[in-house]
């Protein structure tokens, strides 16, 4: 990256004075709202602030070393005390400064965070940066491991959810300014690359990661040969695909770092990713020293958290006051989501920052981290709303922040934003019809018994991964309950069926009777990814036919085509192959050949291949429903309830991005595939690392 000249407020040296000038600003506040709290004069409040900086600076390094593992496991509220102990510490050597209890000292530590973020933010104060720079960065080159290079490392920075089209508007309208830079200075090139179908991180991210994603036909499908669902964001599912998937030669094999990922690309070095979750041997408490090396970071992030919560009700209250359209209702923003939201959006950007700057002054030669904060806003609150493109500038922000890390890094970086996917929008299949899916397969079916299966969305599934890796290293029963508790109401990952029928919830466990009744057909399952169905008979392991169908289910096919909120379904036939049909027309894919409307008129150029890949599958369902999409509004609906979601075909969902650095080798051909993308980013790293072994060697 170019270095970039420094404005007056990023001197070391007035940035000091600016920052100590907040910290006094909130120890006299602190001491105006807090009974327990006493300051004599502005003089010693001044003193107060110098001394308690001296003791950070001192003893924070040697207590956060000490004390990580225990921070970690304590979700960070250790540091919280810890913060206190400085200030009551303080308050021991200075007479008139008084603080009455080791309480009172972790509240004013909060209070003067939260005073100081304020000021940062509207000062725009890079309130990380000094420290990071002058203490961490020193510190780590003393140790001697780490060898100063001229050949980048290559970091993959990915912003779930984002179409290109997106990004484009939202840097017109101000909320990527990082990015728009890159691109106005001419450091970065922007290309898009078309998704596979499954249009969702766990195919992309297998794809991106592995350069593998056969048969993940969905973000959740039934897989005939283990009799159950698979969930491509659980980490027990998770780890299974990508043992299947990977060669182990992934993208970050050669001492790479995988931070917030579903999949880790086999790198040695990961911190909270899915697929690795369970296995301690590939933990690393150390990877967490760069969020808790600095003595306010983990209460900055708490707050933070906090104030998403706020934001998101007020969002939501907004959206009603001007009756927004399309919207979800607050029974599916509620406060649970809410918690959820503040998870994905705050903790875990923060965490994958803090990390991801620690990995800079290692010199790791590159990693992938993944922010999912614009995918979770943006499925609830809307796509292009001023909510998402918020979400997404504060990820913007944190692409700057790790720019000028790199000053102080032992080698140069190179910075290659992407997404996996986008999302399109629209009203869900639910609100405009007042009917799911799996109740018009039900009317359709007569009386054969339908099933839907839920689970947790992305969003919990994320919250899920960050509190099993907590929960999992930590023996001490009291944490893993804690944790557990909090886990248990942010998230429900049980697999539930709901018998359209009777609109009862019944668990997993308490189907395995139903196995011994005599059933004309085998059950029909139905999932949903976004605005992509699927709907799978579980008695058989081999894919309903098309003739078969049109035997022992007749009228089915027809049905589910006639209705306006389908677009077409595919399924497999005996003498044609995969055959599309829609409501005027079919597309025989293996002939070439439409007899009336085509069904894939409006889906785009490559539909029709990504399809006939989608019937290779094994796991494909007996018949693949796609909702329509309407060009005009730009519009789907989703099977599930989601205003901005992806999945299947039609719309942003599928036209995502790579941001990469000019002197980069350019993409020869158009990217289609997430394989297509991960030998260009492949090419990269080993560029990358054969530069520097063979500087090494010379």
């Amino acid at each position: 990256m170019k270095n970039r000249k420094r404005s007056l407020s990023q001197h070391p040296i007035v940035r000091i004075l600016i920052i100590g000038i907040f910290e006094v600003i909130g120890l006299v506040l602190m001491a105006i709202l807090l009974n327990g709290l006493t300051i004599d004069r502005l003089g010693l409040a001044i003193v107060a602030v110098a001394l308690i900086g001296l003791l950070n600076a001192l003893l924070w390094p040697i207590l956060s070393r000490i004390l990580l593992p225990f921070a970690v496991f304590t979700g960070g509220l250790l540091f919280l005390v810890l913060n206190g102990v400085m200030i009551w510490l303080a308050s021991q050597f200075i007479d008139g400064f008084e603080v009455n209890s080791l309480w009172t000292a972790s509240i004013t530590a909060l209070g003067m965070t939260a005073i100081n973020v304020i000021l940062s933010t509207l000062f725009t104060i890079d309130d990380d940066g000094s420290y990071y720079r002058n203490v961490i960065a020193k510190r780590m080159r003393k140790k001697g491991e780490i060898v100063e290079t001229d050949v980048p490392g290559v970091f993959f920075l990915e912003i779930d959810g984002l179409a290109e089209p997106v990004l484009e508007k939202a840097m017109a309208q101000g909320y990527a300014p990082t990015m728009k830079r890159w691109l106005e200075e001419g450091s970065h090139k922007l290309v898009g690359w078309e998704t596979d179908l499954s249009s969702q991180t766990g195919a992309s991210q297998a794809g991106l990661l592995h350069g593998n994603n056969f048969d993940m036909p969905a973000f959740r499908w039934y897989d005939r040969q283990e009799k159950q669902i698979v969930t491509s964001s659980k980490p027990e599912d998770v780890a299974r695909l990508e043992k299947a998937h990977s060669d182990g030669n992934g993208l970050l094999v050669n001492n790479g770092a995988s931070r917030g990922n579903l999949m880790s690309g086999d790198a040695p070095n990961v911190m909270n990713t899915a697929s690795v979750i369970m296995d301690f041997s590939r933990f690393h408490t150390s990877d967490f020293y760069a969020y808790f090396s600095s003595p306010y970071n983990f209460t900055r992030t708490l707050l933070l958290f906090f104030w998403d919560i706020v934001l998101e009700r007020y969002r939501l209250r907004q959206q009603e006051r001007n009756d927004v359209q399309p919207r979800l209702d607050k029974h599916h923003r509620n406060f649970k989501y809410a918690l959820v939201r503040g998870v994905t959006t705050t903790i875990l950007r923060e965490l994958n920052i803090y990390t991801l700057i620690g990995d800079i002054f290692a010199g790791v030669p590159s990693a992938y981290a993944t922010f999912v904060g614009y995918d979770e806003v943006a499925h609830h609150s809307g796509v292009e709303t001023e909510d998402a493109f918020d979400a997404l500038h504060k990820i913007d922000q944190q692409f700057a922040r790790l720019e000028n890390a790199v000053a102080n890094a032992p080698r140069p970086y190179h910075f290659v934003i992407l997404s996996d996917h986008g999302q399109s929008s629209g009203a869900t299949f639910l609100q405009r019809y007042g009917k799911t899916l799996e109740d018009l397969v039900q009317e359709l079916a007569k009386d054969k018994e339908v099933q839907r299966v839920v689970s947790a969305g992305e969003g919990a599934s994320n919250v899920s991964v960050f509190l099993t890796d907590a929960m999992q290293r930590e023996q001490g029963a009291g944490v893993q309950r804690v944790a557990g508790a909090v886990k248990r109401y942010t998230v429900d990952d049980k697999l539930e069926l709901e018998e359209s029928g009777e609109s009862a919830i019944e668990e997993v466990e308490k189907t395995k009777s139903a196995k011994d009744k005599k059933e004309e057909l085998p059950r029909i399952v139905v999932l949903a990814s976004g605005n992509l169905g699927l709907v799978y008979g579980t008695k058989r392991e081999t894919r309903v036919t098309l003739e078969e169908m049109e035997t022992v289910l007749p009228g089915m096919l027809e049905g589910l085509v006639a209705h306006e909120g389908v677009g077409f379904a595919m399924v497999n036939s005996a003498e044609h192959g995969p055959v599309v049909i829609g409501a005027n027309g079919r597309n025989y894919l293996a002939e070439e050949r439409v007899e009336g409307d085509d069904p894939l008129a409006n889906f785009g150029p490559r539909a029709a291949q990504h399809l006939i890949r989608e019937d290779s599958f094994p796991n494909c369902p007996d018949i693949l429903v796609n909702s329509f999409y309407h060009p005009e509004t730009n519009e789907v609906a989703a099977y599930e309830e989601l205003i901005g979601c992806h999945g299947g075909m039609g719309g942003y969902q599928t036209q995502p991005f790579v941001l990469y650095p000019v002197e980069l080798p350019a993409p020869e051909e158009d990217l289609v595939g997430a394989a297509a993308v991960h030998h260009l980013m492949k090419g990269w790293v080993t560029d990358s690392n054969n530069a520097t072994a063979k500087q090494d060697n010379s």
